[in-house]
């Protein structure tokens, strides 16, 4: 396994969150539509999803230059990013590595027609668990922020697989929780979350099914 790293969670924290008025909310309503992946996930009411996702000048940015500092990324880099939504990250990335090929995929098709226009031509709708179409250590980094809590157990081995077969460096963020506090506010908060696992089981996982790269756990406090 690789290095656990601090890239999104002071983002995440920067965020306040009301986690009982989510789940007394008509839940199950707001988590069959959440699970849609479309405008109102991402733009829609806040009890849907994200209550609007914004592109935010600098927000992103921060992260793709620790990105580029910690791999060590030249101009002309592969990335890709598995479960890109509307590939803000891609685009600075982008911006700080004008000769880069940059990839991103997701199952959302109104987030993928949000992304930055610049971009755009980059990504395209697949799923996280399937076979990627690239050969082994195509990408020099593939990253996947937030979206392998939202696919099955059974299906976590191949996307785990996948971004170990295809990456050269890999970096995983997800979310998880380290006592029973953080697990009901997971669980109060979570809209789309299939496999909600403690730190010391998603790690697990990570050995069981031969992940080496990078990750981080962000925690609902």
């Amino acid at each position: 396994m690789g290095k656990l790293l601090n890239l999104i969670t002071p983002l995440h924290k920067m965020t306040k969150r009301n986690y009982l008025e989510r789940m007394i909310d008509d839940k199950v309503h707001c988590m069959m539509k959440a699970k849609e992946y479309e405008f109102d996930y991402w733009d829609g009411d806040r009890r849907y999803g994200y209550g609007g996702y914004k592109y935010i000048d600098d927000r992103w940015k921060k992260v793709a230059q620790q990105l580029i500092e910690i791999y060590d990324l030249k101009s002309d880099a592969k990335i890709l990013d598995v479960g890109c939504g509307k590939a803000f990250l891609l685009y600075e990335l982008k911006q700080l590595l004008s000769n880069a090929t940059i990839v991103g995929f997701d199952i959302s098709k109104y987030g993928l027609a949000e992304a930055k226009e610049e971009i755009r031509g980059n990504l395209f709708r697949y799923r996280a668990q399937d076979r990627y179409p690239w050969g082994d250590k195509y990408f020099d980094l593939v990253i996947s922020l937030g979206c392998l809590h939202n696919i099955k157990i059974f299906e976590l081995e191949n996307a785990l697989s996948e971004i170990e077969r295809v990456g050269k460096n890999k970096y995983i963020m997800l979310e998880s929780y380290r006592d029973e506090q953080e697990l009901f506010n997971l669980q109060c908060w979570a809209l789309t979350c299939e496999s909600f696992f403690d730190t010391a089981g998603w790690i697990w996982l990570y050995n069981h099914f031969g992940y080496t790269g990078d990750y981080e756990f962000i925690y609902f406090e």
